[in-house]
């Protein structure tokens, strides 16, 4: 088993056990205490685990998993309607842009029906089916179609997005920190949005503030590669500041507008 699977299924333990020994992770893997701490060093350093007195816990802005994207769609929807709006406001005549699949970036793709002579390119074919009777260029990635979502993911995907140069991305995601930047929990998935990001002139993240502060265990960019993030104003718990002098460009909605 290779580390990077190792520290995954460790999450995963955590995450059904709540807390656990080195030892009773060593006896679970079979491998050393030794090859164990060094796994937990790894995923301490990137703010995954907890030491506590006797054990390891997950940290509580860990993000593992995410609900059904129907029942992400109707959370937080007037923060993500807002944040859409303002995202497309940036979007011009003749851009080419990516939009990642998402419930926040959804929205977003919804503000530009009434937009024209645009190339979307989308691995979401809800976000395509919501755009065929605008007057813009559709692109699909393709790929293989996730169950209990709309995505689109995989060799065929990465391949297409490996060959595009799009001027402008709207990323989705699960978890944002100042320091850590956009991070995913699933393995499979980060790939696609690696690419995007790697691909694009200029990034927009878009996400509802709920995900500041949130960290999962794959690393998809840095906060110096988004250019503008575009959030909502209803979380208050998260230091601006240092959000501010992460990233080019901070933008917080006013939702009551």
């Amino acid at each position: 088993m290779l580390p990077a699977e190792r520290e995954q299924n460790i999450i995963n333990f955590l995450k059904k056990h709540k807390k656990a020994t080195v030892h009773e992770l060593s006896v679970a893997f079979k491998v050393h205490d030794a090859t164990i701490r060094r796994d937990l060093k790894s995923l301490e350093q990137f703010n995954q685990i907890k030491r506590t007195h006797g054990g390891v816990v997950l940290r509580y802005d860990e993000v593992v998993d995410e609900l059904d994207f129907d029942d992400r769609e109707s959370s937080y929807i007037i923060e993500k309607e807002a944040i859409g709006k303002k995202a497309a406001e940036f979007v011009e005549e003749g851009d080419t842009i990516i939009i990642d699949s998402g419930s926040t970036t959804l929205q977003f793709a919804k503000q530009l029906v009434n937009k024209s002579n645009l190339t979307i390119i989308t691995n979401d074919i809800h976000i395509a089916s919501i755009l065929k009777s605008s007057k813009n260029k559709v692109i699909v990635t393709g790929g293989v179609l996730y169950k209990d979502n709309y995505m689109l993911n995989g060799y065929i995907t990465n391949e297409v997005l490996s060959a595009l140069n799009p001027t402008k991305l709207f990323l989705a995601t699960p978890a944002f920190h100042f320091d850590s930047g956009v991070t995913h929990y699933s393995e499979e998935l980060s790939p696609a949005k690696k690419l995007m990001v790697k691909q694009s002139k200029q990034v927009f993240l878009l996400t509802d503030s709920s995900k500041l502060d949130k960290i999962s265990l794959h690393k998809v960019c840095s906060p110096s590669d988004i250019d503008i993030l575009i959030t909502d104003n209803t979380n208050t718990t998260y230091d601006e500041e240092k959000y501010m002098h992460s990233i080019e460009r901070f933008i917080k909605v006013d939702v009551n507008k």
